[in-house]
């Protein structure tokens, strides 16, 4: 089972040279983009953040990862995923490094954004490389554990960073990082084999062409939002909410995020089992995702009610559920010609990530309308609002979906009934 063009391998094969060399790098991603999440008291009581400013901080990592995604998406199709690979991992240990290094909000903010631009095509390059190595019906599956790798790596993030301090301090943390980048750097670069690259040029045109696309603009449509709120909220801001709304000690937090990691990875393994069990049956990825997203909202909405017996049940439940959103990549995939996978993966990388970065830096901009009480806490009325705010963002988007299956429901019921009178009166 491979994609075309690929040479024969068998399944172990697959996965000791194609799969695990590049979700090390999802992997360790993940643990980045989230971390700030756990070592927010730290980061504090070293250097003096506004929440404004740390909101900008940590969502400096989604702005410099969308703004690499078009270039490195064509050259993932034109170099193939183990070159480009190679070097952006070489960036992003120079930008974990620089972090470990920073003593002010500027040098901090910079190293951030250089470490996003790096592991930009992390997720991406997996994506290119398993899409050459596997059938397309086993996309949402393959999909489902790269997703699951990504979670762990968050999972990561939350109570093993909270052990480590124990002993070294966060600067101590994040030069352990850069050394893990040059690692997996290494190690694509020694296991990977070279991926067949299309002798088609890559050209403007063509990454214009996925965004014109109608099957990508139905997807995007239902999915995109959703996908931002769950990055944007989950990698700073849930463990915020949980303190301030809950009362909850940072370990505690810590103990929170790790279990909605562990969410992750089950929902993303069974969301990609779900899926190809739910298509045998002839129900498409698209009608899952959207009932999966329906749930991932009314989420929400309990979580802006702040009851607050139920906000540790909740959060957990904000992950479980936000996992739903991965399969806008095996939708797209499954959708795309094997030589625009690369610049697909890329033109949603860079919807979502841009939406990332305004979604956490706005829920931070909200909350920052309310004042702080003297424990540095923002009242409940504030987290309302800006959950009340992302409810309203996503729900138009669902309606739609629903509104256009009805439609689409009703002009089939039309058409069936027109050839049923057509029958009956050629029988009379």
């Amino acid at each position: 089972m491979r994609g075309a063009g690929a040479p024969a391998r068998s399944g172990v094969a697959v996965f000791c040279l194609v799969f695990l060399p590049f979700a090390l790098g999802h992997y360790l991603s993940c643990l980045l983009r989230g971390v700030n999440a756990v070592l927010t008291a730290e980061l504090l009581a070293s250097i003096a953040l506004t929440p404004a400013q740390l909101g900008l901080l940590t969502s400096a990592f989604f702005l410099a990862f969308a703004c690499v995604q078009l270039p490195v998406g064509m050259a993932l199709d034109r170099y193939g995923p183990r070159a480009v690979q190679v070097w952006l991992m070489a960036l992003a240990a120079l930008g974990v490094w620089l972090f470990s290094r920073g003593h002010s909000f500027a040098e901090l903010m910079w190293a951030r954004a250089v470490m996003g631009a790096g592991l930009g095509g992390c997720f991406m390059a997996a994506v290119k490389a398993v899409s050459c190595a596997v059938a397309p019906s086993r996309l949402p599956s393959v999909h489902g554990y790269l997703i699951a790798v990504g979670g762990l790596g968050a999972a990561t993030a939350t109570m093993p960073v909270r052990l480590a301090l124990h002993y070294t301090d966060w600067r101590g943390v994040f030069l352990g990082l850069a050394l893990a980048a040059l690692a997996i750097g290494v190690l694509i670069r020694l296991l990977s084999p070279a991926m067949p690259v299309p002798a088609a040029a890559v050209n403007k045109a063509s990454v214009w062409g996925v965004y014109r696309d109608a099957a990508f603009r139905r997807t995007i449509a239902l999915i995109l939002l959703p996908h931002t709120v769950f990055f944007g909220v989950q990698g700073l801001w849930i463990g915020r909410w949980l303190a301030d709304v809950d009362g909850l000690s940072e370990h505690n937090v810590a103990f929170l995020l790790y279990l909605g990691m562990a969410a992750v990875i089950f929902g993303a393994i069974g969301m990609g089992m779900l899926t190809e069990w739910a298509g045998r049956r002839g129900m498409a990825p698209m009608q899952l995702a959207a009932v999966g997203i329906a749930l991932f909202i009314a989420v929400q909405v309990a979580m802006a009610c702040n009851v607050v017996p139920g906000l540790p049940m909740l959060s957990v439940l904000f992950t479980l559920l936000g996992t739903v959103t991965g399969l806008e990549y095996a939708i797209v995939a499954q959708s795309m010609p094997a030589s625009l996978t690369g610049r697909a993966a890329t033109c949603l990388n860079l919807l979502i990530f841009t939406g990332a970065f305004l979604v956490q830096a706005g829920f931070g901009l909200i909350l920052g309308c309310w004042p702080l009480n003297s424990s540095q806490q923002y009242p409940p009325q504030a987290y309302q609002a800006a959950f009340g705010v992302l409810v309203a963002l996503q729900l138009p988007g669902l309606a739609m979906y629903f509104m256009r299956q009805r439609k689409r429901a009703g002009a089939t019921c039309k058409i069936g009934a027109g050839t049923a009178a057509m029958i009956n009166a050629k029988d009379d």
